[in-house]
């Protein structure tokens, strides 16, 4: 059986019978996080029952994101890929499933991750500084990133990774037990759970958390319209600016994920993105000059940029890790396109970690890492000159 891994951060669990390792254990004490997942928890320290996470397919459930094409087949309409299935098939994403003349998801209330984060390591900066969300992931994402940094859990079906039997209210009541401020659907790729999801963050808004979600932003405009009433924040990765890229590196289309960024911005959902700088990939400058002018010019300049450092893994182990140098130039070159925000990710203690006033340049936010050092911020202005900074502080 694969094990999976659970956290993004590569230790497996195979040495422990609760699912935790004690590498993650310690990590979770570092970060002040209460519980990494379900199996660290105790007898009553969770209205969810403590489990171990176990094997195979756990999660079915009908999907409305299914049409007829007329020939016995049945067509996907919630991501770009429209894949078209026979009976018994599943689609790209492999968690959406032909069965019985009626379209599934196989990724509902069967999470293989579920962890209490610093809302900063979702990542966002300008939501709620400080405080934790409880994030989650299936198995299952509509593209195939070769760099993928979850790879063993997104790009598998649901029977090759080690899951939960956490439905909605069960993962909502566990993120209040556990002091979340949000439910966050991030890490693999939420539109993978899109049915799930969605009853969560209803249960999740009625019950007073945050809802948030770290995506690809491949998803149809319908469904998307669907899920933006219900959340607080998001935050995409625009994996590149470049057609080519999208369809070598990520089998997937740039066009669709634009369309989902300028939908969200639109709607007033807080906005984040983040933009993976891989080593002679994506990392042109004249490539990240396009993308930061296109953010300036079709979202404004206070959406928040994340720049973040790749690493060697999956099928791009071969190429060395972004220089800091290369973080510098394109941070530098969001600025000079006008950007406010522009943050450097993976880089401990980089002065890119902090929220800067773009009106006096004081230091309104301090960061080291995920850990929030410092709040110069009065009612969500500058306590220097009083500039508004964009974003959800309270």
């Amino acid at each position: 059986m694969h094990q999976r891994r659970n956290t993004v951060s590569g230790e497996r669990n195979s040495a422990s019978p609760t699912g935790v390792s004690r590498r993650d254990v310690l990590r979770a004490a570092a970060l002040g996080a209460c519980a990494l997942c379900l199996g660290a928890l105790g007898p009553g320290t969770s209205p969810a029952r403590a489990q171990s996470a176990q094997p195979g397919l756990i999660g079915r459930a009908p999907s409305p994101w299914f049409e007829p094409t007329g020939d016995g087949r049945l067509r996907c309409t919630l991501c770009p890929r429209r894949c078209e299935l026979a009976e018994g098939e599943r689609g790209g994403c492999r968690v959406r499933e032909h069965r019985g003349g009626s379209g599934h998801t196989l990724a509902y209330g069967n999470p293989s991750l579920v962890q209490l984060d610093p809302v900063e390591r979702t990542p966002f900066f300008h939501l709620l500084p400080g405080t934790r969300a409880l994030s989650v992931s299936t198995a299952g994402c509509p593209i195939a990133c070769r760099f993928c940094e979850v790879w063993d859990m997104a790009l598998v079906a649901p029977e090759e990774v080690m899951a939960y039997d956490l439905p909605p209210q069960a993962l909502v009541e566990h993120a209040l037990a556990v002091g979340a401020t949000s439910l966050n659907f991030g890490f693999g790729e939420p539109v993978a759970f899109f049915e799930y999801m969605v009853d969560a963050a209803a249960l999740a808004r009625a019950a007073g958390l945050r809802v948030l979600v770290h995506t690809s932003g491949y998803v149809e405009e319908e469904p998307l319209a669907t899920l933006t009433p219900l959340l607080d924040g998001a935050n995409v990765d625009l994996k590149g600016f470049d057609e080519g890229f999208y369809r070598d590196m990520c089998a997937a289309e740039l066009a669709p994920v634009l369309r989902s960024i300028r939908s969200l911005h639109r709607s007033g959902v807080h906005l984040e993105l983040t933009n993976l700088l891989i080593p002679t990939l994506n990392d042109d400058p004249e490539q990240v000059r396009a993308m930061c002018r296109w953010i300036a010019r079709e979202l404004g300049p206070d959406v928040p940029l994340h720049l973040a450092r790749f690493y060697p893994l999956y099928q791009l182990a071969n190429l060395p890790p972004t220089p800091v140098s290369t973080i510098d130039r394109a941070r530098a070159i969001a600025f000079e396109e006008g950007l406010h925000y522009v943050y450097v990710a993976r880089v401990t203690g980089h002065e890119g970690e902090n929220t800067f006033c773009p009106g006096c340049g004081a230091s309104a936010i301090a960061r080291l890492g995920f850990i929030v050092e410092e709040v110069a911020l009065d009612e969500g202005r500058c306590a220097e000159c009083g500039t508004a900074i964009v974003g959800s502080w309270n």
